[in-house]
């Protein structure tokens, strides 16, 4: 049988930098005997998905919560449970993340043209900034999908462009090969088709 997925929540979603983070890890029966593991995803160009990085005593904790102290930058999550002798461990989470509107000088993400709203018809293209050679851009809606962005056209090493816009809120952040998150832009989408 497929194993059970549990349900991670972040606070705040949108971060003030140096600001705490809780984590919540939601399992389907909750009950006594659950321990959890909390890890952030670091992301893998090469095998175009993420890997795990256990935070710091972040191992087979008895609470189902977890907060991080002074997080600036954007950043992604994921969360798993355990018990029994020996441990049976659920899935892992789906990623959920922290976004940090804050430019800094590893990784920066600049979107053009830079207004308030779109149309869907428009087009924007996407710079990841930074000293690295390898870029992906991610995007969130505001449907609570994540994925990584394929509509965008890749111009050069580190531009996009994104030919037609889907209606409504959109996050797009760059991740770059060594792991950095840029900055998180909004993109909002609102009318018809001009």
């Amino acid at each position: 049988t497929d194993k059970p997925r549990p349900v991670l929540t972040v606070s705040p979603s949108w971060l003030s930098p140096g600001a705490s983070v809780t984590l919540n890890c939601e399992v389907e029966h909750p009950s006594a005997g659950w321990s959890f593991y909390w890890y952030k995803a670091v992301p893998d160009l090469s095998e175009k998905s993420s890997s795990y990085e256990l935070l710091p005593d972040g191992s087979g904790t008895a609470q189902d919560s977890y907060i991080i102290h002074g997080q600036t930058h954007t950043a992604g999550y994921v969360c798993r449970a355990g018990r029994g002798d020996p441990e049976y461990h659920t899935d892992h989470s789906q990623p959920k993340f922290v976004w940090s509107a804050d430019v800094h000088s590893a990784a920066s993400l600049t979107v053009s043209p830079d207004r308030v709203q779109h149309f869907p018809s428009d087009s924007v293209s996407l710079t990841c900034e930074g000293n690295f050679t390898e870029w992906r851009v991610s995007k969130f809606s505001e449907k609570g999908f994540f994925s990584h962005c394929c509509d965008c056209q890749k111009l050069s090493g580190s531009s996009y462009k994104i030919h037609s816009l889907q209606e409504g809120v959109t996050v797009y952040w760059c991740e770059s090969g060594s792991g950095e998150l840029s900055n998180a832009v909004n993109i909002t989408v609102r009318g018809v088709f001009k």
